[in-house]
């Protein structure tokens, strides 16, 4: 991952190289994933399953070991397919049609055209065994021990191929998942970066602020820097965004809602400056995840305030249509409606990743202008332009994270208010 477009999740921290060197002198040295990532595993790999399939009677039309490797061999090596194992090669290609075919995988997951359900729901249950029997292969096949014990060392190369790319990674342990590579799951509960970023903000916030609570708890005023400008932000978040938002009758329930929103959102916007940290709400999942979250106390407080059916019938602003304009409009305007609160949900989520992510891309792009224009212009002037430039939008990025968690606060207030007021 680079070190300047920090904005993938990962299941690493990342930083400079010389901090944290790979020394791994050997292959059980790697982590799990890693070996189960090279070629030579993957080739051990694909010949334990091959004599697996090849040797079990329920399964027909087998290709030559040669043969079916070499497609596999040509496969993994496109792009999109680089470093995916024998077993999506057999699930995936189209090479492999005459297997998915006999699962019922993909296209043949579903009734095929011409094909009666009858036909269909029957072969999609003889394929239930063989689906079984191809899993339980799948799993002894991988045994990343064995192929240790019983594969050639790895050269010397190799290795320092391999130490170079994990230089600097401070892999995070998985107790609880396996990973598939630094960036995806494979299975269980896997822990990444933004994970861990995303408690530290919160552990972060817990801790301040119960801090003031014990403070102002008998009635005195906060004293010290600190304390004055934690409680700014309170009173700029009720007095400024929830009452005008929400109205002041309704608004004081829903400040320690909305003072949690903006903080939290606010400090995750300020980790993308950290050099080699990444801002969490660069990630869709976690943006998407606030969004969620106002979306819910959207759905919970207009329920309780006008009841469940009286919650859904508000969406619908009375217009004192005669009954047949009624009968024909209401309906239309109800869906619209409902289409309209899920879609500025979503695009509440959307709006803040988008903005995240755009600084960093300019920030990408002014510092490949620089590498780019190096070699056919002089030197110094385009080292003075490109830091210059990505000084002064770092502080534009800067202005904006603490622009987009007023945004997505005020609108999430914005949203609430709507939800406990007649249309």
């Amino acid at each position: 991952m680079s070190s300047l477009l920090h904005i993938k999740d990962s299941y690493y921290f990342e930083v400079p190289k010389f901090l944290k060197p790979s020394e791994r002198s050997q292959r059980s040295e790697f982590p799990e994933y890693w070996v189960r990532l090279d070629d030579e595993y993957q080739d051990w790999e694909a010949a334990r399953q091959y004599e697996a399939l090849a040797g079990n009677a329920a399964f027909e039309n087998f290709p030559g070991q040669a043969q079916l490797i070499g497609a596999y061999h040509s496969w993994r090596h496109e792009g999109k397919n680089f470093a995916k194992p024998f077993d999506r090669f057999l699930e995936e290609s189209t090479e492999a049609d005459w297997f998915q075919q006999q699962l019922a995988l993909g296209k043949y997951a579903k009734q095929l055209k011409g094909e009666t359900k009858e036909a269909c729901d029957a072969r999609l249950k003889d394929a239930r065994p063989l689906e079984s029997m191809w899993n339980q292969i799948k799993a002894e096949a991988e045994d990343v021990g064995a192929f240790d014990q019983e594969a050639s060392a790895w050269s010397a190369e190799k290795i320092s191929e391999y130490n170079s790319h994990l230089a600097g990674k401070i892999l995070i342990p998985q107790p609880f998942g396996k990973l598939k590579n630094n960036y995806e799951p494979e299975t269980g509960f896997c822990i990444s970066k933004f994970m861990i970023l995303e408690v530290l903000v919160a552990a972060t916030i817990v801790f301040l602020f119960t801090k003031l609570a014990r403070y102002v708890s008998n009635g005195r005023p906060a004293k010290g820097k600190l304390w004055n400008l934690l409680e700014t932000f309170l009173l700029f978040i009720r007095d400024d965004v929830a009452r005008p938002a929400i109205g002041k009758h309704d608004a004081d329930r829903f400040v320690p809602l909305l003072w949690t929103i903006f903080l939290f959102v606010l400090g995750c916007n300020l980790l993308g400056m950290i050099p080699w940290v990444g801002a969490p709400t660069g990630s869709f999942s976690v943006t998407l995840g606030l969004a969620l979250v106002t979306f819910a106390t959207v759905i919970v407080a207009g329920s309780i305030r006008f009841g469940i059916i009286g919650f859904w019938k508000n969406q619908v602003p009375g217009m004192g249509l005669p009954l047949p304009l009624a009968i024909f409009l209401v309906p239309m305007i109800f869906l619209i409606e409902v289409m309209s609160l899920l879609i500025k949900h979503a695009v509440l989520g959307i709006r803040l990743l988008a903005n995240m992510v755009a600084g960093h891309l300019v920030l990408l792009a002014i510092m490949g202008m620089a590498v780019a224009a190096a070699p056919n212009a002089n030197w110094a002037l385009t080292a003075v332009i490109a830091v210059v430039s990505s000084v002064l939008f770092s502080c534009l990025e800067l202005f904006v994270a603490f622009l987009q968690a007023y945004v997505f606060t005020f609108l999430s207030a914005l949203f609430i208010g709507s939800a406990v007021h007649h249309h």
